[in-house]
């Protein structure tokens, strides 16, 4: 008889993360997608009733408040989600002796640094939402023994509102652009960063690990390459932080390290301007 494959739950099914972990193609495993209605993360006893229905052998927490400047607006909610929503399932997890890993973001760093931040470095969150997302990671770590962390950076892909979907709309009725230059990091293509989280969660190496495609860009220099990789005639304009004022503030340099990524033998993710090639094939297909 073949052996019965494991299963792996995924929270936030609906969003930008969660959609395209559950279109995975693996022969290994079952990917099981859980929306806002059907697993509210805050509410404990769904959480523990949905591990004691499917019976993960991992857990991949995609589902977050991700809405950065509204978080400063109402903490509370960020704070419900983001800590005690991964306490609940950290909780859940241990009980069923099942994996979890928990997808954190690069707003845990202040992005004063110059060089890419790796895994041990110290964080710093500036906002609401990057402190909410650190105070999940915390309490993952304290409650659960079998735990990823997965920090990841300006996150794009074929589901939800991003960056690169924002820039190609704009481009149809405008023909100049202006875009923040003075801030740094990785886009990270959806696909690529799903494809390594269900790899990762069928391993035992725990730990915190950074992923984001391989590379670094500006905004404006993201802008740049997306409209020149879509063949569109645009003029973009860089301009400072300081002259598009947001109510969270940003980290200005939040390059990661992928030190954990090499250290455990797993392939790094694609160059960042490779994947938006792809990306943009996928969108055009």
């Amino acid at each position: 008889m073949p052996a019965q494959k494991s299963t792996i739950l995924v929270t936030g099914a609906n969003g930008q993360l969660g959609q395209e972990i559950i279109h995975i193609e693996d022969d290994d495993v079952v990917l099981v997608g859980l929306d806002r209605l059907q697993l509210d993360v805050t509410d404990l006893e769904m959480c523990r009733k949905a591990v004691k229905t499917y019976q993960p052998s991992a857990i991949i927490h995609a589902g977050a408040y991700t809405a950065v400047d509204k978080a400063e607006a109402e903490p509370d909610e960020a704070y419900k989600v983001n800590a005690l929503g991964t306490r609940n399932l950290a909780i859940a997890a241990r009980e069923a002796s099942a994996k979890l890993c928990y997808v954190s973001t690069d707003y845990v760093f202040d992005g004063s640094g110059n060089r890419p931040y790796n895994e041990y470095d110290d964080t710093n969150p500036q906002s609401v939402y990057g402190k909410s997302k650190r105070a999940g990671e915390v309490l993952l770590q304290s409650l659960c023994d079998r735990w990823f962390i997965v920090r990841t950076s300006w996150v794009y892909g074929k589901y939800g509102n991003n960056f690169v979907k924002t820039m190609l709309k704009l481009a149809q009725d405008r023909n100049e652009l202006t875009v923040v230059h003075d801030q740094k990091g990785s886009p990270t293509y959806t696909r690529d960063l799903g494809r390594f989280l269900v790899d990762l969660v069928k391993t035992e190496t725990f730990g915190i690990y950074h992923a984001s495609n391989a590379g670094t860009c500006s905004w404006y220099e993201f802008a740049k390459a997306i409209f020149e990789e879509s063949g569109k005639e645009i003029k973009l304009t860089p301009c400072t932080t300081d002259e598009f004022p947001r109510p969270a503030p940003r980290p200005l340099y939040s390059v990661m390290d992928h030190a954990a990524i090499r250290q455990n033998g797993f392939q790094d993710l694609p160059s960042w301007r490779e994947s938006l090639r792809t990306f943009l094939k996928e969108l055009q297909g």
